[in-house]
């Protein structure tokens, strides 16, 4: 991604990657996105189910949540972070985590085409279980006009990435203190069926969820 703005720029460089490809991978193996803007002169942040499409970012919600129903169209910032382990170093100052991030900055857009509308919902319900969409019973008219839908185009995003060992003061390598990483790990696990299910064996949108986002 070209032309990257001052407040999108990443301070520590080395960690810093702007392409595209790197942006979405992160975005597209995500569970969470937090969603953050300002409503009535204070900040706020939201954690919100989301689908990615190209360069566009679908989130939704009751249409009278106030993210949909109060930001029509307004600048906003999104993030999703994979916490991969935590640093333990020889020294507290040096312990970090080892993780991968995006933030996207963009403008929100309520989408009214319902065409868009339908395949946004699409996207976000198979972007956390594949294929469920066609798994479930169609969406009702009025379940339809109660969800709001917004859009984020990624006008500029950053993804940072930090990988590998501690890095403790040469001196301190010489002490005889435990140093290395602590492996995290986000798993989709078991399911449990629900006790009014008229069906035992899973639908295949699970397995391909636990596919996808147990990497």
């Amino acid at each position: 991604m070209k032309n990257i703005p001052k407040h999108a720029k990443i301070r520590v460089n080395k960690r810093a990657h702007y392409d595209r490809e790197t942006v979405h991978s992160i975005l597209d193996c995500g569970l969470v996105a937090h969603v953050g803007f300002s409503l009535d002169d204070r900040p706020m942040v939201i954690p919100m189910a989301y689908a990615r499409d190209a360069d566009t970012i679908y989130i939704h919600g009751a249409k009278a949540a106030r993210i949909i129903k109060k930001n029509k169209s307004v600048p906003a910032c999104l993030t999703v972070t994979h916490i991969d382990g935590l640093v333990v170093a020889r020294s507290a100052f040096h312990h970090s985590v080892n993780y991968r991030s995006v933030v996207v900055h963009g403008r929100l857009r309520e989408v009214t085409d319902e065409t868009e509308k339908e395949r946004a919902l699409i996207l976000v319900t198979n972007h956390l279980l594949p294929e469920r969409w066609d798994e479930v019973r169609p969406m009702t008219a009025k379940e339809f006009k109660a969800t709001g839908v917004l859009a984020l185009d990624i006008e500029a995003a950053s993804a940072k990435i930090r990988t590998g060992p501690p890095v403790d003061d040469e001196e301190d390598y010489a002490i005889p203190i435990w140093a290395g990483v602590l492996g995290v790990e986000t798993r989709l696990v078991t399911s449990e069926t629900d006790s009014r299910s008229l069906v035992s064996d899973e639908p295949n949108s699970l397995a391909l969820a636990r596919t996808k986002f147990n990497l």
